[in-house]
């Protein structure tokens, strides 16, 4: 489900106020427990993940070297709606349209933040560069614009600036998750202001985009998390295992960065404006 309108973000009923209730209500549905898939629908969904992900290889390898940036970036969103049905989770955007050329900063809970972001409107991502050397998701993540980022290299930092400041300029969307890693969804870290540079540097708005993932009931689930010390394999078994689940996505208006932006006041307020989406409260 999605919305055109461009509106403030609401609280909807059940949503959390505060990093306590959220963890309050981790896991809650009527019976205190979230619905769990049968084992046929279990197996149905693995079966598919794997063809779907054969699929995806074939058409990078087969179709991309023959099609048009735009037409890439529909193949990539077609793909990434069919991940998010498969794995039994529904869509919802609320507030504003997401606005081409914009860097888009998002809070980080789940691999499938990256689907859920796509399926709404494809846009490269920026990750650490370890994920190049992944099996298949590397190659994947390689021809589908990612920008991998080397941490600690100032010199590596300005070629990725570049190559950042070049999509945008493009019209593309650029995504970057500024908290460097994932939590449960009932917090926020510390944004990191470095990764907002670019789109200062090149004149480009930003855009904010609140995730959450609710039970169908639309209690918290911290089921997609993939936190800690947990496998890629333990964190898609419990996602299959949730009969469905709600990726919400909330998108704030885009933010102009052209009236000498400082990148740490944008960071404090993106983080802000994300925490009020999410019912997250900030210490002072």
């Amino acid at each position: 489900m999605t919305t055109n309108a461009c509106t403030a973000p609401t609280r909807s009923p059940g949503a959390m106020g505060s990093g306590e209730d959220a963890r309050d209500l981790r896991e809650a549905s009527p019976n205190g427990r979230e619905a769990t898939t049968p084992r046929l629908l279990r197996a149905w969904r693995y079966t598919h993940l794997a063809l779907l992900l054969a699929r995806g290889v074939a058409t990078v390898a087969l179709r991309y070297p023959f099609c048009s940036a735009a037409r890439r970036r529909a193949l990539r969103q077609r793909w990434s709606a069919r991940m998010l049905e498969v794995l039994g989770i529904r869509l919802e955007h609320r507030g504003c349209p997401i606005a081409p050329g914009c860097m888009l900063i998002a809070n980080h809970i789940s691999w499938v933040d990256i689907f859920v972001i796509n399926a709404l409107a494809p846009a490269a991502f920026v990750s650490k560069a370890e994920v190049r050397d992944w099996p298949v998701i590397g190659w994947l993540a390689a021809r589908n614009d990612t920008i991998f980022l080397r941490r600690g290299s100032r010199g590596h930092a300005r070629i990725i600036n570049a190559e950042t400041a070049a999509l945008l300029d493009t019209g593309n969307n650029v995504a970057i998750f500024p908290e460097g890693t994932t939590t449960d969804g009932g917090t926020l870290l510390h944004f990191h202001a470095a990764l907002l540079q670019p789109a200062i540097a090149c004149g480009h708005a930003v855009q904010t985009l609140a995730l959450q993932y609710r039970t169908p009931e639309d209690h918290f689930s911290s089921a997609p998390a993939y936190i800690g010390e947990m496998s890629l394999g333990a964190c898609v078994a419990n996602i299959v295992a949730r009969r469905k689940t709600l990726a919400r996505i909330t998108v704030a208006e885009p933010i102009a960065t052209t009236d000498g932006a400082d990148r740490r006041v944008l960071a404090v307020r993106a983080r802000s404006e994300i925490a009020a989406a999410i019912g997250v409260e900030l210490p002072d």
